[in-house]
């Protein structure tokens, strides 16, 4: 009966002490997180005042008609994709290049954080802007009539257009080159033991 070899750990090596500095450095980006979530705070005052005035403006008969309940509801609907854009800079940020959160068995775990990395928060972020770019399009094309009776007013919708058109190329080349490099992962480096690692124990035949 053959007994299975014990399992030999690798013995952890310790880096240079720059190079322990330098990874040291990546709690500097601390504090920005926490500016961030400051200016979320900013955002979720912002929007309860514009869901006051869109409320007082109805309910006291101040005379908005649909469009103009239309463009302040987009303005609300704007300030919330903007919140869940730093939602998702703050959370996938952090577990990304600062520290793990350790939210494996939390219930409200995030379904997109069990397999964030850099090339997938790219591309989620860029999915926002797209979502924030239609929702200040579709403004201006409720509010083009009035537009183009400004100067350059026809300019500007088509330059808005331009953008957002850049934007969604933008992410198409994002999630491309995030399908490449699943395709195409990084070798595999092959582990070289220390000369000072024990020999492996070989298998004893009984």
């Amino acid at each position: 009966m053959a007994s299975s070899a014990p399992t030999i750990k690798p013995t952890p090596t310790r880096g240079s002490t720059i190079g322990s500095l330098i990874f040291l450095s990546r709690w500097l980006q601390v504090p920005l997180y926490l500016g961030l979530i400051v200016a979320q705070a900013v955002y979720v005052w912002q929007f309860m005042k514009e869901l006051w005035h869109l409320a007082h403006g109805v309910f006291s008969g101040h005379g908005m008609d649909e469009g103009d309940i239309i463009i302040a509801v987009l303005g609300l609907v704007d300030v919330v994709m903007i919140a869940n854009l730093l939602i998702m800079v703050i959370v996938g940020g952090y577990e990304t290049f600062v520290s793990r959160i350790r939210l494996d068995n939390h219930p409200d775990q995030p379904e997109w954080l069990s397999h964030v990395n850099a090339n997938v928060l790219k591309t989620k972020l860029a999915m926002s802007i797209i979502g924030i770019s239609s929702i200040h399009l579709l403004r201006s094309f409720i509010e083009a009539e009035h537009t183009v009776e400004q100067p350059h007013g026809g300019e500007a919708l088509m330059w808005q257009t331009l953008i957002h058109l850049t934007f969604i190329v933008s992410a198409i080349a994002l999630a491309w080159i995030d399908k490449v490099s699943a395709k195409h992962p990084p070798k595999a480096q092959p582990v070289v033991a220390p000369d000072d690692a024990p020999a492996p124990i070989p298998a004893t035949v009984a």
